[in-house]
């Protein structure tokens, strides 16, 4: 291109989203990124107040986990578990709550799964491509149904 050789590369960052041929790669990447901070909340940090921590939390850790989510959302069970390990983590950090499974402590705390937030974050991008709301075309992603025989709405997309 222009006289110059493009070089082969195996992986590329663009727009904080970590490309490549292993899928799984980049949530290792967001994995290793979310858990230093979560050690820096850890270490910086003395008071065990949880509305303090679940701000830090919310604002420090889990956009890391979450930013981008609809092009990079996790396919493997490993890679959802890998992501979810911090989360487990951040919980155990609360004395009072370590003898409850996790799903309690996420209820206690107020939280979701990273699994469900990222489904969130799906349907929402769907919605705003569906409705013109995004600058994302419908017809590159979806193809609505034509048969208007049920009793479905005109919104209906094909699988």
């Amino acid at each position: 291109m222009m006289d110059k050789q493009l070089e082969i590369v195996n992986e590329k960052k663009d727009l904080g989203v970590l490309i490549c041929d292993e899928p799984s790669a980049h949530c290792i990447y967001s994995y290793n990124k979310a858990n230093r901070m979560l050690g820096l909340i850890i270490r910086a940090f003395s008071t065990k107040d949880p509305s303090i921590l679940l701000r830090l939390y919310k604002c420090l850790v889990r956009p890391h986990l979450e930013y981008c989510s609809p092009a990079w959302s996790p396919k493997n069970v490993k890679d959802n578990e890998l992501l979810e390990r911090i989360q487990y983590t951040f919980t155990q950090f609360f004395s009072d709550l370590r003898d409850l499974d996790y799903a309690e402590r996420l209820q206690q705390l107020g939280l979701w799964t990273l699994e469900e937030r990222r489904n969130r974050a799906d349907h929402i991008e769907v919605y705003q491509i569906v409705n013109s709301l995004s600058n994302l075309p419908v017809s590159t992603f979806f193809e609505f149904r034509a048969d208007t025989r049920t009793r479905s709405h005109s919104v209906t997309l094909n699988k």
